[in-house]
């Protein structure tokens, strides 16, 4: 797995922070994975980002699935956000509020 270099990780965390930066929970930082492993041919993923919120306080189940609908949402309407995703070679983004689960967006 490679992950994304200073620069590119710079620029993702600024749109990412302006993007999120009047709702809860906090941007913290993303993750870029690379599957060098899976054929470029192949229907599956082979890179996706992964980003990091957390929250003051744990919120309940339907809460979290509020919060991840809206992160979402969010993200798939920023034009140019999703944009340079896709010239960066994203397949797929995934919100995340801990190390232990991740919530798939596109």
């Amino acid at each position: 797995m490679a992950l994304a270099s200073p620069a590119q990780a710079q620029n993702i965390d600024i749109l990412m922070g302006s993007l999120f930066s009047q709702q809860g929970p906090d941007y913290i930082g993303h993750t870029s994975v690379s599957r060098e492993d899976v054929p470029a041919a192949s229907a599956l993923e082979r890179k996706f980002l992964i980003v990091d919120f957390r929250f003051d306080q744990n919120p309940g189940h339907e809460a979290r699935q509020a919060r991840v609908h809206t992160i979402c949402m969010t993200m798939l309407r920023d034009r140019d956000l999703m944009q340079r995703l896709t010239r960066r070679g994203y397949d797929m983004v995934s919100v995340a509020f801990d190390r232990k689960s991740q919530y798939d967006c596109l």
